[in-house]
């Protein structure tokens, strides 16, 4: 009789995301260089409230001071605003869409390996639920024997009781 299912290990010893590990070439957008990481952290920055509010205050103080007359760089209609504008959607609108492409590999690939992880899972409990209604049918074989013997040993008691209750009778007979 075994005390433990065929594939019990210890947890602390699991790696838990082994079915991610092929995939982990897919974590760096745009590589593990220094210019990846500058990059993904950038296309990251475009749909940040931080950036959206840097930018429209950019924008006012650029307007204003343009209109103001403080400085002559960029009178209305504001070509070189509208450039800058160009310039940045230029750049901004492919890594946006690199971003999305790897994203979407990314999550197909751990959709992929977390459906392989709810598959092992699955085996697993299988494994373990074979071995609990194994154990089970082997406590019920050992209650069966348990009430067998409990049965004889009550028969033997009343024997046993109703010999002595005879020797005890032959005894005072026989005085």
């Amino acid at each position: 009789m075994k005390n433990e299912t065929p594939d019990a290990k210890p947890t602390a010893n699991r790696n838990h995301f082994r079915h991610h590990e092929k995939h982990r070439h897919l974590d760096p957008v745009f590589g593990g260089d220094w210019f990846a990481l500058k990059a993904e952290a950038f296309a990251r920055f475009f749909g940040t409230p931080i950036f959206l509010v840097s930018q429209t205050l950019i924008v006012l103080i650029w307007i204003g001071l343009n209109a103001a007359g403080v400085f002559h760089f960029d009178v209305y209609p504001f070509i070189l605003l509208n450039l800058a504008f160009s310039l940045q959607a230029a750049y901004a609108a492919p890594l946006i869409l690199l971003a999305q492409t790897r994203q979407a590999d990314r999550d197909k690939a751990h959709a992929d390996a977390d459906a392989m992880h709810r598959e092992e899972l699955a085996r697993s409990s299988e494994i373990k639920m074979a071995f609990a209604a194994e154990q089970a049918e082997q406590m019920l074989k050992l209650i069966q024997q348990n009430t067998e013997l409990t049965e004889i040993t009550k028969n033997l008691s009343v024997r046993i009781e109703a010999l002595t209750q005879e020797v005890h009778r032959k005894i005072l007979s026989d005085h």
